[in-house]
């Protein structure tokens, strides 16, 4: 069997690229699960390119998984053996001479209905309403419902992925609430702008209660122990806030950032510059959001009437 060496190599995209910690776990989890093909075939090296087209069946016939997942472990297998490599020419890649196609269905991202946001929007703000008692300490603390209201807002408007967002320490918001340093995929540092007024100053005013209860250096958004809110918790919360709504399919934080994609673009933003907020390094991978934009589409056939200037 082949003998793969995970830990450097995940330890050298750690180090020489500073991948993010999900990546590092995607690159470890496909080269356990080509580990355990080579040793249920009894492969030993070097391996040939036989092997590897044997491998990308297994991974579609028997395994049936995705064409999304198959690329990627066929991805990370061939860095595996460039990384090998270039470490070792006696052991060269059994990648040299194979090309494989996998053929990936384009999904449309699903944006939320801006009706659906509206009733998200105001749900929130009832169950605060309820929740809170005349005459209250304006220094207490923020209670979770607000606290998941504000993440909500701040998701619209910012397209933040909510990993992003759970990240943020207090000292990373500017004193106006106006805007945060956030560190995207690859531990990349960009600028993300709050720019409604009103919710400037909701943020503002948490952002300067976590100050007087905590360091600068502490994470923005906790959870009901005064931990660090983890992603997966907030996504609990949502899934919470969908059935209560009865929303099918269910909220999920990515959805919120497709959303926020979308109305940019239906307001006529730049997509340069959307693809600034979102922090993607191809613009292609923004220009999905110019597809699902039917809301301005419909709005701009309406303003043309083809039809009545024709019958005039």
């Amino acid at each position: 069997m082949p003998q793969l060496d995970h830990t450097a190599f995940v330890n050298s995209r750690r180090d020489e690229r500073s991948l993010g910690h999900h990546t590092l776990r995607a690159y470890a989890q496909d080269l356990r699960t080509f580990a355990r093909f080579t040793k249920a075939q009894h492969l030993t090296d070097p391996l040939s390119k036989e092997d590897i087209l044997a491998y990308h069946r297994h991974l579609r016939d028997e395994l049936a998984a995705r064409p999304a997942t198959i690329e990627r472990r066929l991805v990370t297998l061939k860095s595996y053996y460039a990384w090998r490599e270039d470490r070792n020419s006696a052991l060269p890649s059994p990648f040299a001479d194979i090309r494989i196609s996998v053929r990936i269905p384009r999904r449309l991202p699903r944006p939320i209905d801006r009706d659906i946001l509206r009733a998200v929007l105001q749900a929130g703000e009832r169950a605060i309403a309820a929740r809170s008692t005349p005459g209250a300490d304006a220094a207490a603390p923020t209670s979770q419902d607000a606290v998941t209201l504000l993440i909500i807002k701040l998701l619209i408007v910012t397209g933040l992925r909510i990993s992003e967002l759970t990240n943020v320490k207090v000292r990373d918001v500017s004193p106006d609430g106006g805007q945060m340093l956030v560190r995207g995929k690859g531990s990349k540092e960009r600028i993300v702008f709050v720019p409604n007024r009103k919710l400037q100053e909701e943020f503002q005013h948490f952002c300067q209660k976590r100050s007087e209860h905590g360091s600068s250096a502490a994470p923005l958004f906790l959870n009901t122990v005064g931990r660090r809110l983890r992603a997966a918790t907030f996504r609990k919360r949502l899934r919470a806030l969908s059935k209560l709504l009865g929303i099918e399919p269910h909220l999920t934080p990515h959805r919120f950032r497709h959303s926020a994609a979308t109305l940019l673009i239906e307001e006529g933003i730049d997509i340069r510059m959307v693809q600034a907020l979102l922090g993607h390094a191809k613009l292609k991978t923004t220009e999905i959001y110019v597809r699902v934009s039917n809301h301005a589409l419909r709005r701009a056939l309406e303003r043309a009437d083809v039809l009545s200037e024709l019958r005039q």
